[in-house]
Formats: C-alpha cells, sequence, structure tokens
C-alpha cells in the first residue's frame, strides 16, 4: 500500500467513525477555572479507567502522560482506541473521552474493583455494561457533571473529563491484581531500539531513547506530546498477541465491533530498557490477573515507569 493511499484510508475511517458518533447535548456547566465538584453519585474505585479517542482531530490527548498503564485496543475500521488506567494520581483533565466496548468489560476485571469513565455505548451493549462488576460512570446520568465539552476541537473529539469530581479514589494496590511484577530485567533478550505495530488503519511506533531511560511514543507516525509539548513515553512495551474477532455488537451502519480476546493464553514481546524479550502471557479466567513470564516460565518483570500494552492480532 502506497504512503498516499495509507493517508487517504486512514482519512475516511476517521471520516466514518466520525458520521457514525452519537450525538450529545452535553455541555461545559462548570468553567474550566472554576474550582471542581463532586458529580452526584460519586463512585469508590481503586483504579480509574477512562476510554480516550486516539484518531488525528483527538491529538494531543489530555492526562495520558499521568497514566499507570494504558491499552490500545482496535476498533471499528482498523483505527485504534487507548485505554488509561490509574491508581497513583489523577490527572486534573482526561480526554477526549469516547465511548465503551465489549472488550474493555473482560480487560477491566483483571483490576481490583474498577471505575470505567465513557462517553457512552452502543445501546445493546448497555446491559452488559450494568451486569458487569466494573463501575460503570458514563458522560450521561449521575456522573455527567464531571464531563464538559471543550470548544477547542470539533465533536465527537472534544468531550473531557474531570476525574476528582468523580469521587473515585484510587490506590496503588489497585495494580496488583493485574498479574504484572515490576523489578530486574532477565537475562538475555535482543537489542532493540525500534518497535512498530500496526493495525489496518492505525500505527504505533516505540523508540528507545537512553538519556532519558524511556521509550518515546509514536502514533501513526507522529511522536505523542501532551498539550504542553512534552513527549509521552513509557518505562515498558507490551506488544500482546491475541485473537481479535467480530464482536456480537455492531455500529449504526452494521459493521461489527472488534473483540480482543485477553482471556486464554499466547505469546508477547517485552520492550524494556533498549532490548526486546520473547515472553508468554497466560490469563486463566476472567477474573484472573495477566501472568508474563520467560520461554522458560519465569516471571518476567517489567521497568518501573507507565506500561503500554498494545493488543495485536496473532
Amino acid at each position: 500500500m502506497t504512503p498516499r493511499r495509507r493517508q487517504w484510508r486512514a482519512a475516511a475511517a476517521v471520516a466514518l467513525l466520525a458520521a457514525l458518533a452519537p450525538a450529545c447535548t452535553l455541555q461545559d456547566r462548570t468553567g474550566a477555572g472554576r474550582d471542581e465538584k463532586r458529580a452526584d453519585g460519586g463512585a469508590e474505585g481503586r483504579v480509574l479507567a477512562v476510554k480516550i479517542d486516539n484518531v488525528v482531530p483527538a491529538r494531543p490527548q489530555t492526562g495520558l502522560d499521568a497514566a499507570d498503564v494504558v491499552y490500545a485496543e482496535q476498533v471499528e475500521a482498523g483505527l485504534s482506541r487507548l485505554m488509561a488506567v490509574y491508581a497513583r494520581r489523577l490527572p486534573p483533565v482526561v480526554g477526549p473521552v469516547r465511548s465503551a466496548r465489549e472488550t474493555d468489560l473482560e480487560l477491566l476485571r483483571q483490576f481490583d474493583r474498577p471505575a470505567l469513565a465513557f462517553s457512552g455505548a452502543q445501546h445493546k451493549l448497555l446491559p452488559l455494561i450494568g451486569r458487569s462488576p466494573v463501575r460503570a460512570l458514563p458522560a450521561e446520568g449521575k456522573a455527567e457533571k464531571a464531563y464538559y465539552r471543550s470548544d477547542d476541537r470539533p465533536a465527537p473529539h472534544n468531550l473531557y473529563l474531570r476525574p476528582a469530581a468523580l469521587g473515585v479514589r484510587p490506590e496503588p494496590s489497585g495494580l496488583k491484581s493485574t498479574g504484572f511484577t515490576f523489578g530486574p530485567p532477565p537475562e538475555g533478550g535482543t537489542p532493540r531500539t525500534r518497535h512498530t505495530v500496526a493495525f489496518p488503519s492505525a500505527r504505533f511506533t516505540f523508540s528507545w531513547v537512553e538519556y532519558e531511560g524511556r521509550w518515546h511514543i509514536a502514533m501513526d507516525g507522529d511522536t505523542a506530546r501532551t498539550p504542553q509539548g512534552k513527549a509521552l513515553t513509557a518505562g515498558t512495551v507490551v506488544v500482546q498477541r491475541v485473537t481479535v474477532r467480530d464482536s456480537r455488537y455492531h455500529d449504526r451502519s452494521g459493521n461489527p465491533s472488534p473483540f480482543t480476546r485477553t482471556v486464554g493464553s499466547g505469546t508477547a514481546q517485552v520492550l524494556r530498557e533498549g532490548r526486546s524479550y520473547e515472553a508468554r502471557w497466560e490469563r486463566r479466567t476472567s477474573g484472573g490477573g495477566t501472568r508474563f513470564s520467560t520461554p522458560e516460565g519465569k516471571p518476567l518483570a517489567f521497568a518501573p515507569g507507565p506500561v503500554w500494552v498494545v493488543f495485536t492480532e496473532e
């Protein structure tokens, strides 16, 4: 595929998703300069997960640099969407916030008492969200006052969240149930200073910066940054090979939403400290964590700092 054709395909996919996005009349009722107030129906949660937009009109995203874990998953039209998980601290603002998927419900069960902030969901998926052990905090309902629309970019890429207004109080211990371990790197590995993961209409590139001891992140060829211009980085990058299939849910045009299977086992590639390690992952039940190990069966520890997990098809 030529670069021009790839750019055209990505642009067309963005336009498709924007056209399919549900209308929303939610406005900024509090004002950016006013004191934050807790929304009605505040909810406890040991981690807060937020679904974040990841197409070009949504960048740069706000609050991603404060996340402890960031998951990149495939959505309709081969594009990507992010889920940022906060356990140690909440940034003042996170966004743009977008809709939830069936994938999120299975993925989040490995966290202890997770809360999920999102803009909405396909109407047939809403009952499943309501029955799940995930504490749902959508932009419509009791948590509505925690969200606002910005006027600096067009809808649907302009919905933001003030996490403190949700009443969620995350704790670092909320990450323990994931199965992640942190510590010195294992022996061996292959020197690797650059790695790219491609979705049908999205691309992630991780580049090792030795003097910072961090992986710099690029999305669709552009360096990922905060609104203040700071580069987004990760201490560990996990490329987890999984099964991605069509779910039973569809968008307004009848296109199936991909479902990423995160229960089971498979292979992975773990990037840390300028090296690549082949790994195995195993998650026996939806309520259990994901264990990463070396080919010899020893636990594979992650480096301190944010963990980015990119789900790629087997």
